[in-house]
């Protein structure tokens, strides 16, 4: 069945699966997926992810990550700009998650950054989610 926000459903796949206490969970492929990976992998928030190439789509298979007491890495994840409504910020307009304690993804005229990234590198860009 075809999925009309692909970021949405794989941040919902990612918020089930953290909250049924998985091990990992697998999902369509895409580069816009594969890149958010990558910041949530590099801002501590999951284990690992691969790639599988398969046909007619690739999936990823992401390592989901927790806590010494099994307490999910990923608290909560929320979906911002979608599909029927785009927000998009400018630099100064970058949203603090938790007092700065979670991160916002952004997507920039420079990939996929987090928000202290983006910050670093002054561009705004479309605000993808937020993540603590």
């Amino acid at each position: 069945m075809p999925v009309n926000d692909p970021v949405g459903d794989m941040l919902t796949r990612l918020r089930n699966a953290s909250r049924a206490r998985h091990a990992e969970v697998v999902m369509p492929a895409s580069r816009l997926k594969v890149e958010i990976l990558k910041v949530l992998k590099e801002e501590g928030y999951i284990g690992d992810f691969i790639v599988h190439e398969r046909k007619p789509q690739n999936e990823v298979t992401v390592q989901l990550k927790y806590g010494p007491d099994r307490s999910p890495a990923i608290t909560a994840i929320r979906r911002v700009s979608r599909p029927g409504l785009r927000r998009y910020v400018r630099v100064d307009e970058i949203p603090q998650v938790l007092g700065g304690m979670g991160i916002s993804i952004l997507s920039t005229s420079r990939g996929v950054l987090s928000d202290s990234a983006a910050r670093k590198q002054k561009v705004g860009g479309e605000l993808l989610c937020t993540v603590s």
